[in-house]
């Protein structure tokens, strides 16, 4: 992944990651994507997108003790790298967006 551009399940990744705050753990991240999405999330796309961010610093893991009568879960937060990378990804999705909004409105042509 180069340092400077998320691809589109990085970035969808590291999104619901944020969203979930503290709770953020593979499965937590498969069950978000997929409730905001609206499509199937194959967990092992998400365990190797979280690999890579990880290994690229924009996500950080720590291991937490179990839920009583649970096993450890590894939890997940967006490092700042991470957060100035999501900024700029944002900022380049809107410079993109500017101007096409009207071509997306029912009934233009």
């Amino acid at each position: 992944m180069p340092k400077d551009v998320l691809g589109e399940f990085e970035h969808q990744v590291l999104l619901a990651t944020l969203r979930l705050k503290d709770g953020a753990y593979s499965t937590t991240i498969v069950l978000e994507l997929e409730r905001v999405t609206g499509r199937d999330v194959a967990p092992a796309a998400v365990y190797i997108a979280l690999r890579r961010l990880e290994e690229g610093g924009f996500a950080a893991s720590s291991l937490r003790p179990p839920p009583e009568g649970g096993r450890q879960r590894r939890y997940f937060q967006v490092t700042p790298a991470g957060l100035d990378l999501m900024r700029e990804s944002r900022r380049r999705y809107v410079a993109l967006w500017d101007g096409v909004e009207s071509v997306l409105e029912p009934g233009s042509p």
